[in-house]
């Protein structure tokens, strides 16, 4: 039996938490290109965070890393302290705790050096709208370019229909691959895995 999702129970009790008056925030623009093609060199991204809500909500920590050809060629992996308290919740999801940030950097000293690691290159996420609202929230501290990016799970949908579904984990699993979920760096490797998997296969 599969084990249900974390992000997913999080999603459920943030549902039967909030209070009836919120209103839904608009959502903001999509600033970013989706894409299906084939990209040799590439950035893949992942962010574990606070919450699911990107502004309101704070990265927890970064995991980027970066493809020339295909070949792992250079990593970023930082914890980031996001001034607000790590529920429970998302300690047992991602394994932080609040003393594992006290001295951590904060954001605003980071944001930078994700965009220059990033460069021009295409971002390469699974499940990727979440990874990038919380890229675009940054847009107060840094501008953010308008990146190519490829979503690999809608590129599993198209490519692996072997799987009940297209979770990383269950990717993972089906892929047999080392994978530390929810870590910003297991869940980066595991995303280059599939994507590679995915354009081999196509």
């Amino acid at each position: 039996m599969e084990r249900p999702n974390p992000r997913e129970i999080l999603e459920q009790k943030m549902r039967e938490t909030r209070p009836s008056w919120t209103k839904k925030a608009p959502a903001k623009p999509r600033k970013y290109k989706s894409s299906m093609k084939r990209v040799d060199d590439y950035v893949v991204l992942d962010f574990e965070t606070t919450g699911l809500r990107a502004g309101s909500d704070k990265i927890l920590q970064i995991g980027a890393v970066k493809y020339i050809g295909h070949m792992h060629k250079d990593t970023m992996y930082v914890t980031i302290n996001p001034q607000q308290p790590i529920s429970s919740t998302i300690t047992r999801i991602t394994g932080i705790t609040n003393s594992d940030v006290r001295d951590a950097p904060i954001i605003e000293d980071v944001a930078h050096e994700l965009i220059a690691f990033i460069g021009g290159l295409p971002i390469i996420a699974h499940n990727a709208p979440f990874d990038m609202g919380f890229l675009y929230a940054l847009e107060e501290i840094t501008p953010i370019p308008e990146y190519t990016v490829i979503d690999t799970v809608k590129l599993a949908r198209k490519v692996i229909p072997e799987t009940p579904n297209h979770k990383l984990t269950t990717l993972s699993a089906f892929l047999e691959l080392e994978h530390n979920a929810h870590d910003a760096l297991g869940d980066c490797l595991a995303t280059a895995a599939i994507y590679q998997f995915c354009i081999d296969r196509m």
